[in-house]
């Protein structure tokens, strides 16, 4: 949200089967509801039954899309993909979803997550004879699913592909005729299942089906292949992990608040993690002050625990759009104002709680704390609603260099110190699980604690596939 000091999460996904609907649409509106999870570029494929028709494009939902676009967009069944590149550049030959022919006519896939072994795999396809036209991990899949498809149904050759890959993917896939859903065996990355007066719907996230007021029917289980047609949906094993591992920083900052997420209501896990907070941590104060938008329902939670005030200390520019022009190094310094402002009266004289949701680099707190002690705070208390994110995200997530991670170069007090703060205080591991009770052993914490779901290499398959010999040269 600020700069790069957030984490950004790849993209999010939405698929449609609808016959007699305009599926076109119903994506469209569903893809502004997912546009949090990715800014950068948007896609919508349509299925006809004869052919998969395309269209995409750099941007914003509202920038891609025209009124002529979507009345073009006729057929059965849609896709779509909101992105924000983790893997392959920021570039339009990399945008989704992706559109290609293969054995058994038109194909269409939309992918959230990332593989860890992408490029074992790129390497591997590359010596029998790929030819790729992208830098996405998303391609390998594709190129995967339709190698199974000479001699394979859909189904089976998905199961075949999922073999091969390692690492997070929410997947929906377009064939001529029919919608798929997957969701990866260790179920990284979230995928629901909505239902519709005349059609089903799968989405990211529970939002996504609000918005075009289908049913919220259940989240697709880890490691399982919806496909969905005329007859309805059917229900296909894929293979298993040896255990769950959903990312726990979706709860924490990526997933829209009115989202439900396998079980738990967005909103409400992080107003909990606010009184957590507030049980740990509850320095002498005036006012609580969240960093908008991020940190808005911890704060709530944090006010509601330690009997405080929550005012609106910091206003969000709405206008602000992903990036602004820098005319110069001088005024550079002013980019952190154009999107937060300081309100004096709220914090002039007071002890403030500055709640937030993390803390990555540290450079936009530094601003943020700094701001407000201009606008005159008595004290600034930095508490943060997740514990200190001390290693890299190989599954879907813009962090792959720990050296980029502040709290894995310095302690506490020396980040404390370079912010500025007054005091700096992280929501402990415990406090952070505690909310998901029994869920809490299928999480993914590696972010904090350095324990990944399995090794990642890089380089290595986690399961025996059906058929080694595609892969050997």
């Amino acid at each position: 949200m600020w700069g790069k000091d957030k984490l950004r999460e790849e993209c999010g996904v939405f698929g449609v089967f609808a016959p007699g609907q305009d599926v076109a649409r119903l994506t469209y509106y569903a893809l502004y509801a997912l546009q949090h999870r990715g800014q950068e570029s948007a896609g919508i494929a349509v299925a006809d039954g004869r052919q998969v028709i395309l269209h995409k494009g750099m941007g914003l939902v509202p920038e891609v899309f025209r009124e002529e676009h979507l009345r073009s967009l006729r057929g059965l069944a849609a896709i779509g993909h909101v992105r924000y590149s983790t893997t392959g550049a920021s570039h339009p030959v990399n945008a989704q979803p992706l559109v290609f022919y293969c054995s058994q006519g038109m194909m269409g896939l939309a992918h959230n997550g990332n593989l860890s072994n992408a490029q074992f795999l790129r390497q591997k396809l590359l010596a029998t004879g790929a030819i790729f036209q992208t830098t996405t991990d998303s391609e390998l899949i594709v190129n995967l699913v339709a190698r199974f498809l000479e001699d394979e149904d859909f189904p089976a050759a998905l199961r075949c592909a999922m073999a091969y890959l390692e690492g997070a993917y929410s997947l929906v896939i377009l064939s001529e005729k029919r919608l798929y859903a997957v969701r990866d065996p260790y179920g990284f990355r979230p995928l629901c299942l909505g239902r519709l007066p005349e059609g089903w719907a799968v989405a990211s996230e529970s939002c996504a089906l609000d918005a075009i007021g289908a049913l919220f029917v259940r989240d697709i289980k880890p490691g399982e292949i919806l496909e969905i047609g005329p007859e309805g949906v059917v229900s296909h094993a894929g293979p298993a992990a040896p255990r769950f591992a959903h990312c726990v920083f979706e709860y924490i900052y990526f997933a829209r608040p009115d989202s439900v997420l396998d079980g738990f209501t967005v909103g409400q896990v992080r107003r909990e993690l606010g009184r957590q907070l507030a049980r740990e941590f509850r320095p002498p104060a005036d006012v609580v002050v969240p960093v908008p938008d991020s940190g808005v329902a911890a704060a709530h939670g944090y006010a509601e625990e330690a009997g405080l005030p929550l005012e609106e200390g910091l206003m969000k520019n709405r206008y602000v759009g992903r990036t602004f022009i820098q005319p110069s190094q001088e005024l550079r310094s002013l980019g952190v104002r154009l999107k937060l402002n300081p309100v004096r009266e709220v914090v002039a004289g007071k002890r403030v709680i500055l709640v937030d949701d993390s803390l990555v680099r540290g450079t936009t707190s530094a601003k943020i704390v700094r701001m407000l002690r201009e606008a005159g705070a008595a004290a600034v208390y930095y508490c943060l609603s997740s514990p200190p994110v001390i290693r890299p995200c190989y599954f879907g997530i813009d962090i792959s260099d720990e050296a980029e991670l502040i709290a894995a170069r310095l302690s506490r007090e020396e980040i404390r110190e370079k912010i500025g703060a007054d005091g700096l205080y992280y929501l402990s591991l415990e406090g952070l699980l505690r909310p998901f009770g029994e869920m809490a052993r299928h999480l993914c914490t590696a972010c904090f604690t350095g324990d990944y779901p399995f090794p990642v290499t890089g380089c290595r398959k986690t399961l025996t596939p059906r058929r080694p010999h595609l892969l050997e040269v």
